[in-house]
């Protein structure tokens, strides 16, 4: 059989399910060996959009997402996708043509070593050389993928090695096992630390949704009555509406969440990385007692000094820490902090609702925020782009479920927005999905439209245009007072969705809104919504942050 065959059949015994990506000359064998595949090719418009949909389809399935170029220019333009991927922890796949090996000792056209380009931002960067190679590499790929922390493998197919052949070789058995469980050891002294707490707070990662111990985390802070915050990618591990949830920490600035914190004497960090929020915005004075609870070790940084680590299966660790902490300090242990608990959460709830019968144009932030909520059902998917609008989604959109808020956070590209919702409503087709998006973040990759029509993955573009750059605005007048080069025009929206097929709807006033998006998730197609929003609420809300006091 021909190599590409043999490869095509190794990512069927992974059993992939969809690969984006855009053909090339060098991996057309590849997409040959496609056509008598059940493996659904997702045709892309640029593959940059083929990366950003393999990474949310890594997030929300925990399987690798799969996304496929030709070599050279086709490969760099992963590189965005995939290295957010990597860096938020999402397992991707990324398979890219090559030149001849015939041609790769030397200058040749569009060659570059992607090999070496690849490896400072994966787990694993390989060169196929030899076709009989193929299972054994494509194994290893997936499997180094999937293990913790999750991330990016990247493979090159020669294109003359592509077209070998070769006798049929055997496939590796998928060999992926569980976690295992924490040592007794680590169990008995986080237990330890914790019953001696007089105010710990849980600060939950992903690392808790990618190990799918959300139910756990919720059981572990109502046996022991100790509240929960998240990261921006841990947003609906713990319900917004549960009485113990703190909601999202993650803004630089100081904020109702902090001051959980900041009384705080114990801190258990539950799934998180260092890269979603650093330690040294919550932990300053390097004062308190960490548990570090996770699949794997902590980081190192001189703010992170764990007093303890209990690696392993995140969800049995919970539990097994939550029985023998109740059985050392009774069934009402923590009872003593419940007043601040429900003082701080009754603040956070209330500083949410205040904007939610706003009628102000162009649309607030929090009011359009609230609007979303009350249009979108509990298990409904939320991808939020890059932008000033990020910071808002992920302070205040209150999250019931966990991965119905993605957001990118460790390399934080502008563009996911539009190719992750499309992966999005791939993976859950019975599910409405809407991105918010900036008028910049929608324009790195709105080509995509064409692919979400093509395809009918009907999808609600939300866009939040302030005619500009408004996240370096934010920070410009922060830092100096005043803007510089951040302002640009846009196309009539409406018109441009109307363009692709897709309906297009523009809000005219505050009052409008929830209207317009109950229409637009509901009109079976692409919807794209040209909502002005009104970023004066960026400063507000850092000078109000500024000047804010703890309660009691």
């Amino acid at each position: 059989m021909k190599a590409s065959d043999l490869f095509v059949r190794a990512l069927e015994n992974e059993d992939v399910e969809y690969i984006f990506g855009v053909p090339g000359e060098e991996n057309i064998d590849i997409m040959d060996a496609l056509l008598d595949s059940d493996i659904r090719f997702i045709l892309c418009r640029h593959e940059q959009g083929a990366a950003f949909m393999a990474d949310v389809y890594g997030r929300l399935t925990g399987e690798p997402g799969v996304c496929l170029s030709t070599l050279g220019p086709g490969a760099t333009n992963l590189i965005t996708g995939f290295s957010d991927a990597n860096m938020d922890n999402a397992p991707i796949i990324a398979i890219a043509g090559q030149g001849a090996t015939t041609r790769m000792h030397k200058e040749s056209h569009q060659i570059l070593n992607l090999v070496r380009l690849f490896e400072p931002i994966s787990k694993y960067s390989v060169g196929i050389r030899s076709a009989k190679t193929i299972p054994e590499v494509v194994r290893k790929a997936f499997k180094v993928a999937k293990t913790e922390k999750p991330g990016g493998c990247f493979m090159d197919l020669p294109e003359d090695v592509a077209s070998a052949d070769l006798p049929v070789s055997a496939f590796l058995p998928n060999d992926d096992t569980d976690e295992p469980a924490a040592q007794l050891e680590q169990i008995e002294e986080a237990a330890e630390i914790i019953s001696g707490a007089r105010f710990p707070i849980v600060m939950a990662g992903n690392g808790v949704v990618r190990a799918r111990a959300c139910a756990e985390l919720v059981s572990f802070a109502e046996n022991l009555n100790i509240p929960v915050a998240n990261t921006f990618m841990a947003k609906g591990c713990m319900p917004f509406s549960h009485r113990l949830s703190f909601g999202t920490v993650g803004l630089q600035a100081r904020d109702y969440v902090a001051c959980g914190f900041a009384r705080a004497d114990v801190v258990i960090c539950v799934g998180y990385d260092i890269v979603e929020y650093h330690p040294y915005l919550w932990h300053p004075d390097k004062d308190k007692k960490i548990v570090h609870i996770d699949a794997c070790v902590s980081e190192v940084d001189e703010h992170y000094v764990t007093r303890c680590e209990v690696t392993g299966d995140v969800g049995v660790s919970l539990d097994r820490i939550a029985e023998r902490v109740k059985s050392r300090s009774g069934e009402n242990y923590y009872q003593k902090m419940s007043e601040y608990s429900a003082t701080l959460r009754s603040v956070i709830v209330d500083e949410f609702d205040r904007h939610a019968d706003d009628d102000g144009f162009p649309v607030k932030p929090q009011k359009i925020l609230s609007d979303i909520r009350q249009v979108l059902g509990r298990e409904d998917i939320v991808i939020s782009d890059v932008g000033a609008h990020k910071m808002w989604v992920a302070r205040m959109y209150q999250a019931e479920a966990a991965n119905t808020c993605i957001i990118s956070n460790g390399f934080a590209s502008m563009g996911i927005g539009v190719p992750g919702a499309i992966a999005a409503k791939l993976v859950h087709p019975e599910r409405n999905v809407l991105t918010v998006t900036g008028d910049a973040g929608f324009m790195m990759n709105s080509q995509e439209i064409e692919t979400a029509m093509r395809i009918n993955t009907p999808i609600v573009v939300l866009i939040w245009r302030d005619d500009g750059y408004g996240l370096i605005r934010w920070h410009q007048l922060k830092a100096f007072g005043r803007d510089a080069h951040i302002d640009f025009g846009n196309p009539d929206f409406v018109k441009y969705a109307e363009s692709f097929g897709a309906r297009g709807f523009r809000v005219g006033s505050a009052g409008e809104l929830r209207g317009v998006l109950e229409e637009a998730v509901n009109c079976g197609s692409v919807a794209i919504v040209d909502c002005p929003v009104d970023y004066s609420e960026n400063m507000k809300f850092t000078e109000e942050m500024g000047q804010l006091v703890c309660p009691i």
